[in-house]
């Protein structure tokens, strides 16, 4: 059994996903871009930047079965690159075509590509749930480069016969996830008072638990090859759900206040923050039944599972 090569394993899902490949005894190299100091493991690999890496030297020495390909630049709410686009296209689009002239040529039959939800654009409508085959639509730098990123993924395995599986992903959360949930999770555990209580929108999420399964389906199924998927744990909820579910696991009792949304939206457009007002406002939906179907992927874990193991491991490791 050839060994599985994960790109970004530092990274919060990386990092989650290699962990779920050693417990089960999958082989695996996870590929950085500088090991750190403390590191002791040998199946983590430093190859330098990603954009100018010669991506075959990890997958010539030992047989490689698959390459789940989660690096890359992610989006960012302030960018102070000089050329954010050609950033988001030199990380995301210019080194998943290198890694893909790099499995062509080592014989890698099958690449799984994590993508985002976002290349359907910010939002869905009120009681509107996207599926695979609804528009791409794009809306900012980091979906464009996306979107364009799937299409070559596409192409390649189209015309180079390697297996191909992409995955859309919306918000992924658990034990070590940053960005905005990380936010949510400190302001709900100091139990600061959150003005979302009025907000009725519709969110689908995934645990990383989850999303380490559908990896492994992805990875592995005959039926995955060519085929692009949303993932999502299938219990869509709204944000203040989301509060008092993070509350209950952090055995915190939360402090909800019924602020109206239109309120919530102006006091954000004046303080410049519009754009995170939104991603809490808003109803973003999606239909995850395609992989369950086809490639008997079932959720391991209940939202309220994933909050519990995230409530645990900040137990044992407080901020």
């Amino acid at each position: 059994m050839g060994k599985v090569l994960v790109t970004g394993a530092y990274g919060f899902i990386g990092a989650a996903y290699c962990a779920h490949l050693a417990a089960a005894r999958v082989p695996y190299l996870g590929v950085v871009r500088a090991r750190r100091a403390d590191e002791t493991r040998d199946e983590i690999v430093a190859i330098g930047d990603f954009a100018a890496a010669d991506w075959t030297a990890p997958l010539i020495g030992e047989p490689v079965d698959c390459i789940v390909h989660l690096a890359a630049r992610a989006h960012r709410m302030r960018d102070y690159a000089p050329d954010p686009r050609a950033a988001y296209h030199r990380e995301n689009v210019e080194v998943t075509s290198d890694l893909l002239e790099a499995a062509l040529a080592a014989r890698v039959p099958r690449l799984v590509f994590a993508s985002t939800v976002k290349v359907h654009g910010e939002a869905t409508a009120p009681g509107v749930i996207l599926r695979e085959s609804d528009p791409v639509a794009p809306r900012d730098d980091y979906a464009r480069s996306k979107a364009e990123a799937e299409a070559w993924v596409r192409e390649f395995g189209r015309e180079h016969a390697i297996e191909t599986v992409i995955l859309r992903l919306p918000l992924v959360y658990g034990p070590g996830a940053k960005g905005n949930f990380a936010a949510l999770v400190e302001a709900v555990r100091a139990r600061r008072v959150l003005p979302f209580g009025a907000i009725r929108n519709q969110r689908s999420l995934l645990g990383v638990s989850n999303l380490c399964a559908a990896i492994d389906a992805a990875r592995a199924h005959p039926a995955a090859a060519g085929e692009t998927y949303f993932v999502s744990d299938g219990e869509d909820v709204s944000t203040p759900e989301l509060v008092r579910a993070l509350a209950d696991a952090l055995g915190v009792r939360p402090r909800l206040w019924r602020w109206p949304p239109g309120l919530l939206l102006m006091l954000a457009t004046l303080a410049r923050r519009r754009g995170a007002a939104r991603r809490v406002l808003d109803s973003f939906a999606i239909d995850s039944a395609r992989i369950r179907r086809t490639l008997g992927w079932t959720p391991p874990l209940s939202l309220a599972d994933e909050l519990q193991r995230l409530a645990q491991a900040l137990r044992r490791n407080p901020p």
